[in-house]
């Protein structure tokens, strides 16, 4: 299936919403288990706290998200090969850790700033946010309209997920990407935690492992 990176519209509405609204929810989505965390460390795209300790529920920002995606998806060979002009970050002094990170997400369209060369690396995102922004850096599917709608019916809280974000999201729920809750809820609007990442993240890691090959029996002709 073929992907498109970097559709306008949806960068451009990422840029023009800043913040949104949190839904209350009844239910916690699951917390992932120790299998797809250990995963996603191994791989180094989420390290431990210094206590040794992951905390699942803890929120994840801007600036956590763009160091994330550029080591996901090795964004820093995107940006070699565009040479695009120097970026003036006024929140995120050269000193921040995350600063070359910034950078690179703002140059490669992954991410966008806000009015006044504002990042806001401290912003928690939400589910929508964190998810449209993924399906940014991996490849947003072309799906017509019709096509988004039939994949998020599924879900009972569909007509939650902003406009903005429907494209991306139905991107990551046909990759079977997402995690949701018993009742199948994507809740959009809930502020993306650590553990939602893991998820996200092993998801995409496993999709990248080689598949084996079918093997070869002797007297069965090969199509």
């Amino acid at each position: 299936m073929k992907k498109i990176l970097g559709t306008l519209s949806l960068v451009s509405l990422l840029q023009t919403y800043p913040v949104i609204a949190q839904a209350k929810t009844t239910e916690q989505l699951p917390v992932t288990s120790a299998d797809y965390i250990q995963k996603v460390i191994n791989a180094n795209l989420i390290t431990n706290s210094p206590d040794g300790q992951f905390y699942p529920d803890r929120l994840i920002s801007r600036a956590e998200l763009a160091s994330i995606l550029v080591k996901a998806f090795r964004l820093e060979k995107r940006l070699a090969a565009q040479q695009k002009n120097v970026i003036f970050i006024a929140d995120v002094p050269n000193s921040h850790p995350a600063y070359q990170d910034i950078r690179t997400v703002l140059k490669t369209d992954i991410m966008k700033g806000y009015r006044g060369n504002m990042f806001f690396p401290n912003q928690k995102i939400t589910r929508a946010e964190g998810l449209a922004i993924f399906a940014q850096a991996y490849g947003v599917f072309q799906f017509p309209n019709d096509t988004v709608n039939e994949i998020l019916t599924a879900h009972p809280d569909a007509e939650a997920i902003p406009t903005w974000a429907r494209k991306a999201i139905a991107t990551v729920v046909s990759e079977e990407f997402i995690n949701t809750d018993s009742q199948g809820n994507i809740n959009p609007l809930r502020p993306m935690n650590r553990g939602d990442m893991a998820y996200v993240l092993s998801k995409y890691l496993q999709r990248q492992q080689k598949q084996p090959e079918t093997p070869v029996v002797l007297g069965v002709p090969q199509l």
